[in-house]
């Protein structure tokens, strides 16, 4: 713009960055700009999604009898899933797109963190070596905190805009904290880093754990003598200029793998099964539809493939539970009775809307009734094999697919029905058949609550992973339960020694012991050379969280944080 004569200063560029209220200033400058030959940006147009029609209309017609040099630039965030997108297809269609990818691997992503800087900012710091050797080990966890995004949720539990920015500033502050202080305040930066700079955008407690810990590896005083790994075989550098400081990442850095990040290499193999998974299923969405019918029986393929798998579902389903029938054998109201009828009240709300829309579907197939938008939607789901959204709002949380996922359910029948016979608790307990795991785990602690007479919030859970599967359990505990049908996922539970190991290469979440749950006074719970494990309904995570359970460990407990380690319902 600046050799073509166009900038801010000579009127001639009009920059707008669009928010609340900004609209108007917009088309305005659009207005002018188009009379006069000016160029205009608009910012974030992503976040005035109203208003986006409107501008399509203004872009088709300035577009007519504009001054020839008119330009118009518009800067947008990518949506983050196809769903979310809001761009008007016309707006694309009529522009040249650029997008600006950002690094991927750890050699690009710490290239680029560090191209922030010049030697002159190196220079700028009275306490030199300790300023180059915090800012070194900041570009490794800037670096390290943006590209494990791709491990998807083993990374971080949710998705976070960390940026430059966040960088940057903590490089700022850093340089004011060690000119203002005697000594290097390692807590005090690392809380800034932590909480607020890199801290400011995460909403998950666990991620935030994740940040701080990598923090605590990272930052520490031991990195001034050249003690602290950042990854396996790459130390923090010695003092060195700028120039060094590249050269020393090309030289030193190891080939790309998860053990940059401390995550183990199974994390890249479920994150790319995930993708491809995904990948095929496009793909089989993507195939046109048979629109005539198949031998002239006026069927086609996927209306027959729908009434197949809808046959098969009819069939096998079970009759409801008796809820009048099971409150009467309910005699006593103990806590664990309560969670087998409010399971058993779910699953029969599930079963009945599977029951309703399943007859409904069949007799518009059969063509007694006229087929409607949700009919159409639940025989899609059926030939694609994906469990209908009519009725996943009444279900659990679940990545399987539709035929996994029935087969599952008719398990979890099959339990309530075991259990809600006489409503004597199981030898072990499926933790993953309930639709609340929580109402279980806390009829735990009511139970234990009311016999030795302790006050239920000054209780915690206490896991005790036994060396029994579930086979060999035939009774169940004098105390507590057994529970069973959990997964690890980042790591593997080692009977022998009694604690988390390294994961086995392609063993993506190998199945957990059988687990001892026991209602404790919270002053009694270990908390020496353990980890606190959070345990999820589905691979999902976030906002499936269930309970943590303090597991045994003879490594630092940091190890398994950075590892994404956790416990799992569903493989």
């Amino acid at each position: 713009g600046t050799r073509l004569g166009f900038t801010i200063d000579n009127g001639k560029i009009h920059n707008v960055s669009l928010g609340q209220g900004q609209e108007v200033v917009a088309e305005h400058a659009m207005e002018v700009a188009a009379a006069e030959g000016h160029w205009v940006i608009l910012q974030n147009i992503h976040l005035v999604a109203r208003w986006l029609s409107t501008l399509e209309k203004l872009v088709e017609h300035h577009s007519l009898e504009s001054h020839p040099e008119y330009r118009l630039f518009m800067s947008a965030e990518p949506a983050p899933s196809p769903e979310t997108h809001i761009i008007p297809q016309g707006l694309l269609d009529n522009s040249i797109k650029i997008t600006s990818e950002p690094p991927t691997g750890m050699r690009a992503n710490l290239h680029g963190a560090l191209d922030l800087f010049n030697q002159e900012i190196l220079e700028q710091c009275s306490k030199e070596s300790e300023f180059r050797c915090i800012l070194f080990a900041l570009c490794y966890f800037h670096a390290a905190v943006a590209e494990r995004r791709r491990f998807g949720t083993q990374g971080w539990n949710r998705s976070y805009p960390f940026n430059n920015g966040d960088l940057t500033v903590s490089v700022n502050v850093l340089q004011n904290y060690l000119e203002a202080n005697a000594k290097v305040p390692w807590d005090d930066l690392r809380y800034l880093f932590g909480e607020i700079m890199y801290g400011g955008h995460i909403t998950d407690d666990w991620d935030r754990r994740l940040c701080r810990t990598y923090l605590s590896e990272y930052v520490q005083p031991e990195m001034l003598d050249g003690e602290v790994a950042l990854a396996p075989g790459f130390m923090i550098p010695p003092r060195m200029d700028y120039e060094a400081y590249h050269q020393y990442i090309d030289d030193n850095l190891p080939g790309e793998s998860p053990h940059l990040y401390g995550l183990h290499p199974n994390a890249e193999m479920g994150f790319l099964t995930v993708t491809s998974d995904r990948l095929f299923r496009t793909v089989l969405e993507l195939q046109p539809k048979e629109s005539e019918a198949a031998g002239g029986s006026g069927v086609s393929r996927e209306e027959q493939a729908s009434q197949a798998v809808l046959d098969e579902i009819l069939q096998q389903l079970p009759d409801p539970f008796n809820m009048e029938e099971m409150m009467g054998k309910a005699k006593e109201k103990t806590p664990y009775t309560v969670v087998a009828l409010q399971e058993c009240e779910r699953m029969n709300i599930l079963t009945n809307e599977m029951r309703r829309s399943l007859k409904e579907l069949d007799l518009g197939l059969q063509g007694e009734l006229t087929i409607t938008s949700e009919m159409e939607e639940l025989s899609n789901a059926l030939f694609y094999d994906n469990v209908p959204e009519s009725w996943t709002r009444y279900a659990y949380p679940s990545l399987l697919t539709l035929a996994n996922w029935y087969a599952d359910l008719l398990l979890r029948i099959r339990e309530l029905e075991v259990w809600s016979t006489d409503f004597v608790l199981p030898a072990t307990v499926w933790l993953a058949g309930f639709f609340n795991p929580q109402s279980f785990l806390t009829a735990i602690m009511q139970s234990t609550a009311r016999k030795k007479q302790w006050p239920l919030d000054k209780m915690c859970l206490a896991a005790d992973v036994t060396k029994k599967t579930r086979e060999e359990i035939t009774f169940p505990p004098r105390e507590g339960s057994y529970v069973h049908g959990l997964f690890m996922e980042g790591a593997r539970w080692d009977v022998p020694s009694g604690s988390i190991a390294d994961a086995r290469m392609k063993e993506l979440t190998p199945e957990m012991p059988v687990i001892l749950l026991r209602a404790i006074p919270v002053d009694r719970m270990d908390t020496i050379n353990v980890y606190e494990c959070p345990v999820y309904k589905t691979r999902t995570r976030g906002p499936t969280y269930v309970w943590t359970f303090n597991l045994k460990t003879k490594e630092k407990a940091a190890k398994w944080v950075l590892a994404g380690v956790a416990l799992l319902l569903e493989a």
